[in-house]
């Protein structure tokens, strides 16, 4: 006999080629935390960009890539909208990520199973429901200090590492 597993609630119903910018960016982070990406392909197309510090995705196929990597290195991960600002096709959205890396391997990197406590900015563009392009700023060394990738701020070797990088950008002039 097979196990039922349970579905979850169902995914908010994707908002249609007449919704404002920020509407569509509120739906986004709802289905964002049902850890589907699926459901997303509403409001992308093969044009769509989604620009990290780290890569460009191109087209909905890449994007929901990158989402379905996430959701499975990060399989807590819960993204929160602190603050978003909209005009005509613009969107900014202040938010925070938070999460374990405990799932698979993420950009390379085996799982840790550190927790991830991130802030980041979006600066989005919709037409006609469709998000043609998501710029995305991010601490990078806040990411890998989480991950034990960097030394932790203040650390000995942090303050070492700043007084090298000091001495050699003295050295160079």
């Amino acid at each position: 006999m097979t196990p039922r597993v349970a579905a979850g609630p169902p995914a908010p119903t994707p908002p249609g080629a007449h919704a404002a910018p920020g509407e569509v960016m509120r739906w986004l982070f709802d289905i964002v935390n049902t850890h589907h990406a699926a459901p997303l392909r509403a409001v992308l197309s093969t044009e769509s960009r989604l620009r990290l510090p780290d890569a460009t995705y191109r087209g909905a196929e890449e994007i929901l890539g990158f989402w379905d990597r996430l959701f499975a290195a990060v399989p807590d991960l819960t993204m929160t909208m602190q603050a978003m600002a909209e005009q005509d096709e613009t969107v900014f959205v202040r938010w925070t990520l938070s999460g374990t890396h405990d799932g698979a391997a993420w950009a390379g990197v085996a799982p840790t199973g550190l927790r991830l406590d991130l802030d980041g900015v979006d600066h989005v563009t919709v037409r006609a429901g469709v998000i043609v392009s998501d710029f995305v700023v991010l601490d990078q060394l806040q990411v890998a200090r989480q991950l034990g990738l960097a030394p932790t701020e203040g650390s000995r070797l942090d303050v070492a590492l700043r007084r090298g990088r000091g001495v050699l950008a003295r050295l160079r002039h």
